[in-house]
């Protein structure tokens, strides 16, 4: 993704049912915890708080992002 996505952006990315779309929450640049799940993000290797239609949320790099 060449540009900074910012919160509020429609977004797509891949998913394991297909392909999901939603928004960004927020940026994140520090390690974190989702569902459990550990995110490794920092301000040199950032990644993005996604939301999709249905409230579900996670993180993903931006490189995994497409804007909509």
């Amino acid at each position: 993704m060449a540009k900074a996505l910012k919160a509020g952006d429609k977004v797509s990315w891949k998913s394991h049912g297909g392909e999901a779309h939603g928004k960004v929450v927020r940026e994140l640049e520090k390690a974190t915890t989702i569902k459990g799940h550990k995110v490794a993000a920092s301000k040199d290797n950032p990644e993005y708080l996604v939301e999709t239609d249905e409230g579900k949320r996670a993180a993903h790099k931006p490189e995994s992002l497409s804007r909509d």
